[in-house]
Parts: C-alpha cells; sequence; structure tokens
C-alpha cells in the first residue's frame, strides 16, 4: 500500500520580521520540493518591481479585500504597515485535505488565527535575525523602502519578534545554509508523523492479521 496517496498533509507556517531571511528561505525548501504548494496570500499593497498577481500576491483594492474577508473568504487576515494581508481558504484547504504539503508567508497574527482553526495541521516555524543590527543591513540592502519605512519595519520587527515562543521550532537564522537545512529536516520529520501517516491503520491490521 502506498503511503503517499494517504498521508495527510500539513500547513507549514514560516514567520519572522521582514529581512530575517523568511522569503530566502522559502524559496530554497520550494526548490528542494516541487511538491510542496506555497499558498498565495492576498493584499491591497502595490505590486512591487517584477511582482505579478496571482504569483507573489493576489493584489487587490481594499474594497475587493475587505467585501471577501467580510463573506469568511479567508483563513486569516491582518492589517501590516497600513496593508491587509490574508490568506484564502480555498486553494489550502483543497491542497493539504489531498495529502499534499502547503506553504504559508505569513505573520504572527496569521499564524495565532490559522492555528485556531486548522491546529493540529499547522506546523509553525519562526525566523530569529542574528542581531538587530544585522537585520537593518538586509533591509537596506535590499534597496526597496524607503528610510522611513524601513525604521518601521524595525520597529514592527520588535513586536513580531515577542512572540517567538508561540512557535513550534523557532531557527536562529546566522548562516542561510545551515539554517535551509534545519528547516528542511523539519518538514521531513513533521512529514512522518504518526498521525499524519493515515495509511498505517488499514496496513498494520493487514499485518497483524498475516501474523
Amino acid at each position: 500500500m502506498s503511503s503517499k496517496a494517504t498521508r495527510r498533509g500539513l500547513m507549514l507556517v514560516i514567520s519572522s520580521p521582514s529581512g530575517a531571511g523568511k522569503s530566502s528561505l522559502s524559496r530554497r525548501l520550494l526548490e528542494s520540493h516541487p511538491e510542496l504548494t506555497l499558498s498565495v496570500s492576498a493584499t491591497t499593497r502595490q505590486p512591487r518591481e517584477g511582482e505579478v498577481d496571482g504569483r507573489e500576491y493576489h493584489f487587490l483594492t481594499r474594497e475587493a479585500f475587505e467585501k471577501r474577508r467580510d463573506e469568511d473568504w479567508f483563513y486569516e487576515w491582518a492589517e501590516v504597515h497600513g496593508n491587509l494581508y490574508g490568506t484564502p481558504k480555498g486553494p489550502v484547504r483543497e491542497t493539504f485535505e489531498s495529502g499534499r504539503d502547503v506553504l504559508l508567508d505569513i505573520d504572527w497574527q496569521g499564524a495565532q488565527q490559522l492555528v485556531q482553526q486548522e491546529d493540529s495541521d499547522v506546523v509553525s516555524v519562526f525566523i530569529l535575525p542574528p542581531s538587530m543590527e544585522e537585520l537593518e543591513n538586509r533591509l537596506r540592502k535590499r534597496a526597496q523602502d524607503s528610510d522611513d519605512v524601513i525604521q518601521q519595519r524595525l520597529a514592527g520587527a520588535v513586536a513580531e519578534m515577542t512572540h517567538w515562543s508561540e512557535y513550534d521550532y523557532v531557527l536562529l537564522n546566522r548562516d542561510f545554509e545551515e539554517t535551509a537545512l534545519e528547516l528542511d529536516a523539519i518538514l521531513r520529520a513533521e512529514r512522518q508523523r504518526r498521525e499524519r501517516q493515515t495509511w498505517l491503520i488499514e496496513f498494520t491490521k493487514g499485518l497483524l492479521k498475516d501474523s
């Protein structure tokens, strides 16, 4: 019997303050696991250069976002730096209920809301930067935001990091390659949890019957 056909999927949540390496680590994990599906969030912020609607985000007007929110279209939503972000329910639920895993790049507010709804299917990881100085350096190297926005992100990072203890795993991103390996190990181990191997019930029944 194939375990892959009957394994229950999981929702892997990765959170971090902006600039701590969450997006780069997520990309590496997706490259290593092409069977892993990235949940595409909706947002009211303007697209950055090179971003494509439906790939990085579903870009919505505030009016359209609020309408979907009121219709219970999102698993979770939050306002961050004046913009709304949310995770569409339909695609995520369809993916993990079919036995595949979903990667969600969301903040602590979204993680809390998701756990409240799908606790046993959520695996949460928080990424910490090695220092606030390094975090600021990374934000400035991206050259995407003004100094005012960078200062807002740094202030937001402090508030974000106070929620580290609410996560299943916490990784300190001193070295990208090392952290990427640690994140990969978490995904592989969580996939093997007994409660996610739904094929085991019938398999062990048959095994014991034949003994």
